[in-house]
C-alpha cells in the first residue's frame, strides 16, 4: 500500500483504513447453493427483494448486488476513504453440501477473490473459505489458497450446528495455529431459528448473530482452546457481540461455578484480551466498550459492507470519535500488525 494514495484530509492524514470485516461473492457460489444447499438453504423472494437466502424457513442474509462487483466496491471504498478491504464469503459460506460440492463451493469463492487481489493488489485481500466439516479437504485447501494469497481464514460461529471446539475441526484449527493465521469468527443463523420464533421479526441479524457469536467465544474460552491453538489470532465479528457487555458474567461464572474452571486457569477476561474484535457495533459507546474489554491493541476497523446494515462511512465515523493513538490503532495499526502487511 503507498501512503501516497491516502485520501483522508481531516484526521489523521498518514493514516490508512483496513477494513476486516467486509463482504463479497461469486454468482458460481450462489448458484450452487440454489441446487444443493436444501433441506437447510433456500433462496426465495422476501420482502422487496427477488432473492434472499433462508436459512429453516426464516430470512437471514440477502445478497446485494454490491457484492458481486469489485469495480462498483472500489468505487464506493474511495467515496468513504477505505484504502484496503480484506474481502470474506458470508454466511451460510460452504458448509452445507456434499464433499465435492463443499469444497467447490469454497474453491470457486477463494479464486474469484485471489482474481480480484489481482486485479486490485493495492486494495483487496481477502480470506479462505473451507470445507470444514470434511477436515482432510479443508487442510488441503488451506494450503492451496494460502499459496493463491490468502491472508487469513473466514470460520462460521457454528459448522452445520458443530462447534467450533468439536474434534472434528481440530486438524483444521491445528494447520492454522501453526500457520498462525488471522480468523474471523463470522456468526450464522444459530441452531434453533426455528424455536426461538426469530423468523417473525426476522431476528437473526440482530440478536441471532450477536449471540451465535458469543455462544462461540465463550464456549472456546471455558473450552482451553486459545491454550491449545496459542499463535491463533482469532476476531470476533461485530464487536464480540454481546462479550464486552457479558464480561463480568463470563469471570464471575468462572469464580463460582466448577464446570466453567475446569479446563482454564485464569479468569475469562484475560482470554477475551487475546481476541480482536471489529468495530461493526453501530454506536460510539458499545465501541468504546470493546476497546475497553478487549484492549485498544485488539479492535479492528469493520464495516459489514455491502450488506443491507452495512455502513462503511458511519463505521469510520465512530472509530475516528476515538483518541489519536487508539484511532490510529483501529484504522490500520492493528489490521497492519496482525496481518503482517
Amino acid at each position: 500500500m503507498d501512503r501516497g494514495t491516502v485520501r483522508c484530509d481531516n484526521l489523521d492524514p498518514v493514516s490508512l483504513v483496513i477494513d476486516v470485516h467486509t463482504h463479497m461473492l461469486a454468482d458460481k457460489w450462489l448458484a450452487l447453493l440454489k441446487e444443493h444447499g436444501g433441506p437447510q438453504y433456500s433462496v426465495a423472494p422476501a420482502g422487496k427483494y427477488a432473492e434472499v437466502i433462508h436459512s429453516g424457513g426464516a430470512p437471514f442474509m440477502i445478497p446485494q448486488p454490491e457484492m458481486f462487483d469489485y469495480a462498483l466496491r472500489i468505487q464506493n471504498m474511495d467515496r468513504a476513504r477505505v484504502d484496503l478491504a480484506i474481502v470474506s464469503l458470508t454466511c451460510p459460506n460452504v458448509y452445507w453440501g456434499t464433499a465435492e460440492v463443499s469444497l467447490r463451493a469454497a474453491q470457486v469463492v477463494n479464486d474469484d477473490m485471489a482474481a480480484a487481489q489481482r486485479l486490485y493488489p493495492d486494495r483487496i485481500r481477502w480470506f479462505t473459505s473451507l470445507p470444514w466439516q470434511y477436515p482432510d479437504l479443508a487442510v488441503q485447501e488451506l494450503a492451496r489458497t494460502r499459496a493463491n494469497g490468502a491472508a487469513g481464514v473466514m470460520v462460521l460461529a457454528n459448522i452445520a450446528t458443530k462447534s467450533l471446539t468439536d474434534p472434528l475441526f481440530a486438524p483444521v484449527w491445528q494447520a492454522i495455529d501453526d500457520a498462525a493465521l488471522p480468523v474471523l469468527v463470522h456468526p450464522t443463523a444459530p441452531p434453533g431459528v426455528a424455536q426461538m420464533d426469530m423468523g417473525t421479526y426476522n431476528i437473526v441479524p440482530s440478536i441471532g448473530f450477536t449471540f451465535d457469536t458469543s455462544l462461540a467465544v465463550a464456549r472456546c474460552i471455558y473450552d482451553g482452546f486459545f491454550d491449545r491453538y496459542p499463535n491463533l489470532k482469532i476476531i470476533a465479528a461485530h464487536g464480540g457481540g454481546a462479550l464486552p457487555y457479558l464480561a463480568g458474567r463470563l469471570d464471575i461464572c468462572y469464580e463460582h461455578l466448577p464446570n466453567c474452571a475446569s479446563k482454564i486457569s485464569e479468569p475469562p477476561t484475560n482470554y477475551l484480551r487475546r481476541i480482536y474484535v471489529d468495530s461493526v457495533v453501530f454506536r460510539l459507546d458499545a465501541l468504546e466498550l470493546a476497546v475497553k474489554v478487549h484492549g485498544p491493541d485488539n479492535v479492528l476497523y469493520g464495516s459489514d459492507y455491502p450488506h443491507a446494515i452495512g455502513d462503511m462511512i458511519g463505521c469510520l465515523a465512530r472509530v475516528d470519535s476515538l483518541p489519536g493513538d487508539i484511532r490510529h490503532l483501529v484504522r490500520e495499526g492493528n489490521a497492519r500488525r496482525i496481518f503482517n502487511l
